[in-house]
């Protein structure tokens, strides 16, 4: 542990992040996993609703820093790809 009080605080704030940033990966882990299984079970009513979150859930991660742009302009486009395939 730190010895300076502010640095003592900058560990507190780093686990609290760290908390922040694993909770938002999952969520958009999740929704993602449930675009795929929808598409790959040829669920078009399904996989139309989650595109709009899975894409939506993109964006936010690209914002937050959590994934690269082009990792999400990659995932967005092969979610619509695979959303027009069905």
């Amino acid at each position: 542990m730190a010895n300076i009080r502010s640095a003592k605080k900058r560990v507190l704030v780093t686990e609290t992040k760290t908390m922040q940033n694993k909770v938002f990966k999952t969520s958009y882990k999740t929704i993602c996993k449930k675009f795929e299984t929808a598409c790959a079970e040829g669920n078009k009513e399904a996989a139309t609703a989650a595109y709009a979150d899975a894409i939506k859930k993109v964006d936010v991660a690209v914002a937050k820093g959590i994934i690269h742009k082009n990792t999400g302009a990659r995932k967005k486009s092969r979610y619509t790809k695979m959303l027009a395939a069905l």
